[in-house]
């Protein structure tokens, strides 16, 4: 039987460099090493360009080379015969390739040296192995097959929003044995990403933020294709410290704004899917590990197949949370402690709680609402209605992720403080729960 290159996969990771074998218009033979070999489909690959060379000119005067890839633990060989067909210096291919190679110049030593210029795209027209001794390699971790089957069971069986985010993580850990994990969706601008949900981590980052095209993360968002770095890479990672924003309103006075993104210190290894439900993109799935090569070919299918039925998960409970006939207001509690200074700066829609930052933006605004009218009239129910009907909040027409912000906020409160909460008491309906005085603060 003829192989295509899904049965040697394995041997395109980076791990080992590939040896290219060109030969110019005059017969005249070249021989180097090529960083990546990329896998596109079972019948066309991709060679990393990255240098102006005599390869280069050998490649467009005879498309036609052979390319000897190794498998980084059995160490078969096998010689591939490829066409050149053209070269990508865009897309979601090239800035897939971008990445990963990234990483394989940072465990190389050579992290600001390889700088890809395209991907060059070609058709496979044969692949022959390569006589050798070859290792034995043991069995996969785990069946990835069955472990979807098994990740598809729970996702069904979820029935609210919420508790969708959290299980979805916790499967990946039981079924896929990946202990640190983040669920991010996409802002109602679509130009970020923000933290609803994280395993594995000693903070839970809820709320921090992503801009899109921003790293691993923010690249699969932008191009909606998984994004694996096999290896560490300082360009790639997000952790990074708390960052101090000035305010030239309200006093000028130094703030922080921005929770801090939850992350392995050294992350060797990261895998980011987009989360889709049909062409709409809801957000992203990102896995990481301290093992180097934790992540290969295999995951990122299996990943993005659950990504997809995670996004078809999320899209059908928002469509199904309709709304409960309205309860009896409920008596509101009485305050203990002393009041709580609620600032809002309504540039940013940022919260604070006497110094302590809470939450910005659609959630924000929709925190001080909440606020205003319990300040005000002493209320404490609400539906989620009358929040999109309210043009001050402006969340969009199609696709408000109102439910998600509920979440970030509900959540939000859950870690920052013990006197205020938002409990959903019935479907598209929730309590607004106030234990201590608000002494409410316009800036701006």
């Amino acid at each position: 039987m003829r192989l295509t290159l899904d049965a040697i996969r394995d041997c395109l990771d980076g791990s080992i460099p590939a040896t290219l074998a060109t030969c110019g218009a005059d017969g005249t033979p070249n021989v180097t090493y090529v960083s990546q070999v990329d896998y596109v489909d079972s019948e066309h690959a991709a060679l990393s360009f990255q240098f102006f060379s005599k390869t280069r000119d050998n490649v467009l005067a005879n498309p036609e080379v052979r390319v000897t890839v190794i498998h980084p633990l059995s160490a078969a060989s096998y010689q591939l015969r490829l066409r050149y067909l053209r070269t990508e210096t865009e897309g979601a291919l090239f800035e897939r390739m971008k990445a990963k190679l990234a990483g394989i110049a940072s465990h190389s030593g050579m992290a600001g040296v390889f700088h890809l210029r395209g991907a060059d795209v070609y058709r496979l027209l044969e692949i022959a192995p390569v006589p050798g001794p070859v290792l034995a390699v043991e069995a996969p971790r785990r069946n990835l097959l069955a472990a979807l089957r098994q990740a598809s069971a729970r996702l069904a069986a979820s029935r609210e929003l919420d508790a969708l985010f959290d299980q979805a993580l916790a499967t990946l850990r039981d079924c896929f044995g990946i202990e640190h994990s983040l669920l991010l969706l996409l802002a109602e601008a679509g130009d970020r990403l923000y933290t609803v949900a994280s395993l594995g981590y000693a903070h839970s980052g809820v709320g921090s933020e992503i801009a899109i095209g921003d790293g691993v993360i923010g690249v699969a968002a932008q191009q909606r294709t998984a994004i694996c770095v096999p290896h560490m890479s300082a360009e790639y990672s997000y952790v990074r410290a708390q960052r101090e924003l000035a305010l030239a309103q309200g006093g000028g006075e130094a703030l922080p704004r921005e929770i801090p993104f939850p992350g392995l210190a050294e992350p060797h290894s990261q895998l980011a899917v987009p989360i889709l439900a049909g062409s709409r993109l809801l957000g992203v799935l990102y896995a990481e590990s301290p093992e180097d090569r934790r992540y290969g070919y295999d995951d990122e299918d299996a990943l993005s197949a659950f990504g997809a039925q995670l996004g078809t998960a999320i899209q059908l409970l928002q469509q199904s949370a309709g709304e409960d006939e309205p309860e009896s207001e409920a008596a509101p509690q009485p305050a203990r402690g002393a009041p709580v200074q609620v600032r809002h700066y309504a540039a940013d829609g940022s919260i604070f709680l006497d110094e302590d930052y809470l939450i910005k933006g659609v959630a924000g605004a929709i925190f001080w609402k909440l606020a205003k009218a319990h300040a005000e009239a002493g209320r404490v129910e609400f539906c989620n209605r009358e929040l999109r009907l309210d043009a001050s909040l402006r969340l969009p027409e199609v696709g408000d992720n109102l439910e998600t912000r509920l979440i970030l906020l509900s959540r939000r409160l859950a870690e920052r403080c013990d006197y205020l909460a938002v409990e959903k008491t019935g479907r598209g309906r929730f309590r607004f729960k106030v234990e201590r005085a608000l002494r409410l603060v316009e800036v701006g």
